[in-house]
């Protein structure tokens, strides 16, 4: 299940994407999401799904790994997919008593399902390709005019960052708990699927308790090397934008004209 997760973990290839100035990834992160809020048509949808194909191209990543990263979301994307598929009111394909399914609610649970796949990879590919510690350098500098409101620009990148960073391990402590109830042979994964997620909620308990224990862990150690509130610290490596990094921003910008002129077109 850990290696499933790709939130918050890093890869190193070398790639266009991972040379990269962190500002730059997440500023085109945020305009090319801007731009899947205009999703709309058919047209559209392809444009976006060929955008995000080309960066996980670029980040020469193996795709499979993506892939695999969708699997924890199935159930999500499953429920999503029929909750539209039942409620929206419109012409009725087929019936079961009081349930009905339409026209208007399948084509609404496909795109639903799509734009939470489309970001997802979308911020797979940005976790994928930048260290923690440099993302969350590139947001704090992003956000420093914020600190002149007295917003606590460091100690709120440092926590994004951390809370992206503890997803694959808040994952590693739940396969380690599976393991220990299999070693006592109770085996949850062998369940069926009602049974499975009835099974999940005593697991949550145990799971809470050593999340927040490896919290209280890292709490002390940044204490430890004297963080404080981040203010005034200095980085070994300096951020510097590139000409790949002003191509990588026009193109970010280029994609949502381009999104906005489908939706306008049509």
């Amino acid at each position: 299940m850990t290696n499933n997760i790709l939130l918050g973990q890093y890869i190193e290839t070398g790639s266009i994407l991972h040379r990269l100035d962190p500002r730059t990834k997440l500023a085109s992160l945020f305009v090319i999401i801007l731009g899947f809020f205009t999703l709309d048509s058919f047209l559209s949808y392809v444009f976006a799904a060929a955008l995000v194909v080309a960066l996980m191209i670029l980040s020469e990543i193996p795709l499979r790994l993506f892939v695999r990263g969708l699997k924890p979301i199935l159930f999500i994307l499953m429920f999503t997919f029929f909750y539209h598929a039942f409620v929206t009111e419109g012409t009725v394909i087929c019936s079961w008593g009081a349930i009905h399914v339409t026209v208007e609610g399948l084509q609404n649970g496909a795109k639903f399902v799509v734009r939470i796949v489309l970001l997802i990879l979308l911020a797979s590919v940005l976790t994928l390709t930048t260290k923690p510690l440099t993302l969350a350098r590139g947001l704090e500098k992003l956000l420093a005019p914020l600190s002149k409101l007295k917003v606590p620009v460091e100690q709120f990148s440092l926590m994004i960052v951390i809370a992206i960073r503890f997803i694959p391990t808040i994952m590693q402590e739940l396969d380690r708990i599976l393991l220990a109830q299999k070693a006592r042979g109770y085996d949850v994964q062998a369940l069926r699927l009602p049974k499975r997620v009835f099974a999940y909620i005593p697991i949550l308990i145990p799971l809470f308790f050593t999340t927040i224990q490896r919290a209280e862990q890292l709490t002390l150690a940044i204490d430890a090397r004297g963080y404080g509130n981040g203010r005034g610290r200095t980085a070994y490596h300096q951020l510097s934008l590139s000409r790949a990094d002003y191509f990588a921003g026009l193109s970010a910008v280029f994609a949502l004209v381009i999104l906005l002129f489908i939706r306008i077109a049509e």
